[in-house]
């Protein structure tokens, strides 16, 4: 089959009618040459996008896992239904405004320097892109669940762009993948998501961790499994699904971690903790985990028997949470 020709800048485009009418033909553009899209993509590039976006996109995956829910911390699960997957970049759009502390505000998702934009996400290969969003500009958002990465591009979806045919039901089309490869632009290369260290455990390893005994013993597991990586709060969460203070358990472990594995559970929560981490190369903010062994906190001139104890009254000006 003979792909069809793909309109170049200066070729004419008529965008479908919109509820509130029909819209005018216009001449596309070269990205270069939109001012609107060159001042939209100014904004997002003025403030260090690739670590928001990264907060967002992780935001909105791990809100469907509910991990502290469900026990499910991996969207390529088949715990996690195609409607469950689907969601997430619906999900996304609101945790992007959030993170870039934007409006939710019409005529499209939301406003970039005074220009309508238009947020999507896909776990997919494309986007949807609804009649309104014809002929904008629009932040898309990829996700790949398997390899735990996203990209994000910067385009105006020109319908003359979009596929043919009669869309989706509601009207929705997908940008061609040769519009996206010559016209759109990058905002954040393919990068890796947020860890999650469960994905990380072997199918023998999951079902020691997750498995019927309590949750004292399974987060002693975990912390065994995973020495020296970090463990995000929401991953304690998850282990200890349904269950009440699931980080409390987690520090009562510590004495047991060390006794049978020889690592000291540190926690981001406390000061003296997260510095120590800090000193082995390991970044505890958001009050994340990590186990190290014994001999190389000694290495360092720390007393691991410090950080077994249980936090006191007096401790509690340095509480982080």
């Amino acid at each position: 089959m003979t792909k069809s020709h793909l309109p170049a800048p200066g070729d004419p485009c008529q965008p479908e009618p919109r509820r509130a009418g029909p819209r005018d033909e216009h001449i596309i553009d070269a990205p270069a040459d939109d001012d609107e899209l060159q001042r939209v993509h100014a904004w997002l590039t003025e403030q260090p996008i690739a670590v928001l976006l990264r907060a967002a996109v992780d935001d909105a995956v791990r809100y469907v896992l509910d991990g502290a829910r469900t026990w499910r911390f991996d969207l390529t699960s088949d715990k996690v239904d195609s409607d469950e997957r689907s969601s997430v970049g619906t999900k996304l759009q609101y945790h992007v405004i959030e993170r870039l502390k934007l409006l939710k505000e019409p005529p499209l998702d939301t406003t970039i320097a005074g220009i309508p934009v238009e947020i999507k996400g896909t776990i997919g290969k494309t986007w949807m892109i609804p009649r309104e969003g014809q002929c904008e500009i629009t932040l898309m958002v990829q996700i790949d669940a398997g390899r735990h990465q996203f990209r994000t591009l910067l385009m105006r979806t020109h319908r003359a762009w979009l596929t043919g045919g009669e869309g989706n039901r509601d009207g929705k089309r997908s940008p061609r993948a040769d519009a996206v490869k010559q016209y759109a632009i990058e905002v954040v290369p393919w990068s890796d998501l947020p860890p999650e260290p469960l994905r990380n455990l072997s199918p023998a390893q999951l079902l020691e961790v997750f498995g019927p005994h309590g949750l004292r013993r399974r987060l002693i597991a975990l912390f065994g499994h995973l020495p020296e990586e970090v463990i995000p709060r929401s991953s304690i969460e998850t282990v200890g699904a349904g269950l009440k203070d699931p980080t409390r358990r987690a520090r009562e472990a510590k004495p047991d971690v060390m006794k049978e594995h020889g690592l000291v559970v540190l926690v981001g929560t406390w000061h003296v903790e997260l510095d120590a981490a800090a000193q082995l190369g390991h970044d505890l903010s958001n009050d994340a985990w990590v186990a190290v062994p014994r001999a190389k906190l000694e290495s360092h001139g720390f007393k691991p028997d410090v950080f077994l104890r249980q936090p006191s009254a007096e401790d509690s000006d340095q509480d982080r949470s």
